[in-house]
This record gives C-alpha cells, sequence and structure tokens, in this order.
C-alpha cells in the first residue's frame, strides 16, 4: 500500500467532504498535524481510527485503502444558464412570448457533477474547470459545493467572464442554444492538477467547446488527444462528451483523435454519425439503427478501450469492447409532466458515468441512464428534476419503454 497514493486519497475526500484538516483531526482524536503528515504521504492512520476515518469521508474501508481510484472528476465546461420557457420559437423578425426566466447551473461540468451527487450522496465527485471572477461564477461554485461536490480544482479566470448560454426552451422539451465562450476557452491542460488527481474515472465534456483543448498537436493530433493519454498511463479510465457542431469538419479534427485514448464515449446520435459522415436518421426522421451502429463500430476500431454509448430521443445503445451491442427505447412518459429537456444528455450521461463506475451491466446501465435521463425532463433548468438511486431505479420500473 503505497503511503502517497493513500494520502492524496485521503486529502481528495477529506475536501470533497467539506471537512479541514483540523476538524478531520477533532473528529479522530488527532493533531492537524498527524492529518497533514497523512496527507503528504509521510505515515498511515492507526487501524483502529480507519472505520471512523471511511465513516467521516463517506467510503468504504476498501475504498479508502485501495490504491485504485475512488470517485468521478468531472472536467470541462462550467456556465449559467438562462433559461427562459417561450411559447414558440420564432421565425427571424417576429416575436415569441416569455412565459418564465431562470438562472441555473450549465455545462457538463455543473451538470454531470450535480446529477452524480444527487445519485449518490456518498460518492465522491470532482469538479474541474474555470469561472470568471464575477456573480455568476461564485453562484456556480456555490452551487457545486451546496451539493457536496469538491471544487477545489475549479480555477479563476481574471481576464474574462463567466461563460454562459441563453437557453429557449419551446413547451415540447426542445431547446436551442446561444453560447458565450468566456471563462471555458481559457480552461487548458495546465489547470488540471493530474499529478494529484485519485479518482477512478475522468469525464471531460465538450469536446469542440474547449479551446485549448481543441487546439491542434502535431504527434497526437489534438492537445485533449495528448492529455487523455496521459490519464490513461496514470491508470485513470477516461470518458468524453461532445457538443453538436454545424461545422462536419470539426468532427475530423476534433473528435477522432480523442477516440484514441478514452475509454468510454458518451455522445448522442447526431454526433456519432456525423464523426463518419452519416445520416443518424432517415427520410421519414426515424432513427438510422444501422448507421448508429456501423458508426459505432468504426469509433470503437479508433481506440474506444471500454464502451461507446449513443443517445437520442427514442433510446440508447451501447457497443462494448468485446462486440456486445445493446439498445434500449426511451421511458413513455406522461406528456404533461415533461418542463423542459435542458439537461437530459448530461443526466444520461451521468447515469452512465455511475453504471460504469459500479460496474452495471451494459443493459443495467442504459436502463438506469435512460431513467436519469427521465428525471430531468420534470423540471426546465438542467438538474432540478434528477433523483437518487432508488427513486431512479422505480422510475424504471414504472414506466414502458419505446420500441427501436
Amino acid at each position: 500500500m503505497d503511503s502517497k497514493i493513500v494520502g492524496k486519497k485521503i486529502a481528495a475526500l477529506r475536501r470533497a467532504a467539506n471537512v479541514t484538516q483540523a476538524d478531520l483531526a477533532s473528529k479522530l482524536n488527532v493533531s492537524d498535524k498527524t492529518v497533514s503528515k497523512w496527507e503528504r504521504g509521510l505515515g498511515y492512520p492507526e487501524i483502529t481510527q480507519l472505520p471512523l476515518l471511511g465513516k467521516i469521508l463517506g467510503v468504504t474501508l476498501d475504498q479508502l485503502l485501495s490504491e485504485n481510484g475512488t470517485g468521478i472528476a468531472v472536467a470541462g465546461n462550467l456556465m449559467v444558464d438562462n433559461v427562459k420557457s417561450i411559447d414558440v420559437f420564432p421565425k427571424m423578425g417576429q416575436l415569441a412570448n416569455m412565459q418564465a426566466f431562470d438562472r441555473a447551473v450549465g455545462g457538463c461540468v455543473s451538470n454531470v457533477s450535480i446529477d452524480l451527487a444527487v445519485i449518490d450522496p456518498l460518492l465522491p465527485v470532482y469538479a474541474i474547470g474555470k469561472v470568471g471572477n464575477d456573480e455568476n461564477g461564485k453562484f456556480l461554485t456555490e452551487k457545486l459545493r451546496s451539493y457536496g461536490v469538491n471544487v477545489a480544482n475549479v480555477k479563476t479566470a481574471n481576464k474574462t467572464m463567466t461563460s454562459f448560454c441563453d437557453v429557449m426552451s419551446v413547451p415540447n422539451g426542445e431547446r436551442t442554444f446561444f453560447s458565450f465562450g468566456g471563462a471555458n476557452a481559457e480552461f487548458a491542460p495546465d489547470d488540471v492538477p493530474v499529478s494529484d488527481l485519485t479518482c477512478k474515472i475522468f469525464h471531460i465534456g465538450y469536446i469542440l467547446l474547449l479551446d485549448q483543448f481543441d487546439a491542434a498537436d502535431e504527434e497526437y493530433g489534438t492537445v485533449m488527444a495528448r492529455f487523455l493519454h496521459g490519464l490513461q498511463q496514470r491508470g485513470i479510465k477516461t470518458s468524453i462528451d461532445v457538443v453538436s457542431s454545424s461545422n462536419l469538419e470539426d468532427y475530423e479534427r476534433k473528435i477522432k483523435p480523442a477516440l484514441a485514448y478514452c475509454d468510454y464515449a458518451i455522445i448522442n446520435e447526431l454526433e456519432c454519425c456525423q464523426i463518419w459522415g452519416l445520416s443518424s436518421r432517415t427520410a421519414d426522421g426515424a432513427l438510422n439503427v444501422d448507421a448508429i451502429y456501423t458508426a459505432m463500430q468504426k469509433s470503437m476500431a479508433l481506440g474506444v478501450k471500454e464502451k461507446i454509448i449513443v443517445h437520442a430521443k427514442e433510446g440508447a445503445f451501447c457497443l462494448n469492447k468485446d462486440g456486445a451491442f445493446t439498445k434500449m427505447g426511451s421511458l413513455i412518459l406522461p406528456e404533461e409532466w415533461i418542463k423542459g429537456s435542458v439537461g437530459a444528455g448530461d443526466a444520461f450521461c451521468a447515469g452512465c458515468l455511475y453504471g460504469v463506475y459500479n460496474d452495471f451491466s451494459d443493459e443495467e446501465m442504459l436502463g438506469f441512464a435512460s431513467a436519469a435521463a427521465a428525471c430531468s425532463l420534470f423540471a426546465s433548468n438542467s438538474v432540478d428534476g434528477m433523483k437518487n438511486k432508488q427513486e431512479i431505479e422505480k422510475i424504471a420500473a414504472q414506466y414502458k419503454k419505446r420500441a427501436i
């Protein structure tokens, strides 16, 4: 058992639990210097202290002492969503009525981190990204902290403002986004303390919306690909998500290189197919399952190590390293219950990450993730609809699934 690895893990879990060294020392009846010594890898807690230490930090003894990582780190886009519910999306030059307005957290980091924390409050979750030195930045970090998410590695950009997105949501749940890059454009690999990471899975999103990571790299293709390779070399499982773009060249140049160095790719049907110039839908608008499957196979062949997971409004698909292909329809919910779909993709992603973290079968994972996505539809913003693990499982069992 490597004392430095265990020490880093104690420090990370303590911060995630919002416990100071002094508080932890008091609860264990030791000095804060002793706790500091443990966290620097210069000693171990006494065996008799381990049960209480694990209870305080919210992990089992196996998780505490294992040299493998614990918890999930979520990195990338942090932004505020200005969610505006409108009666109809207008044509150019026409007027729409705004029926409600809400400021909410948005972006991969905020949405996925909070969803994971709600699903399982005992799961260590680490947020990694960048905000501006402004009111929106404070709003994001405080919101994350209120859910028990570790925000120690949410950095502050002093030269630009916090990223934001105006979300126009119509009654059927469809939405359109108007995004301002802000601090996300400055977020770079140097902002991630790779040598200090103690997580089991590192998820980053969104490719195509992270300027520094999307930049070209002569050897790896993109900076993102080089970064992911470095994480894999440290034994950390890597996971990616992307954002839809109208520029098809972006898919070729910026996504393909990253696929070679990720263990999990969690993307939607449009993104998966556009990587390969395929159409995700038939002429009548139905899912083109054959094209989706072909695109998933091609993506796995580039180097995805474990699974590629694709989600759509109608259902979800998983192709694993053994070639097993699983598909599952989405839940059929009462239309009057649906308030918005602004966070459905990230909720699905959180469900998948929780599933792979806990070794769910592919079918169990897709069922759980689909129910998590359904929960997000119950609120107009991206996170308020999420439920805990037990409630998600009840919802999964309660409603019928679409046929795909």
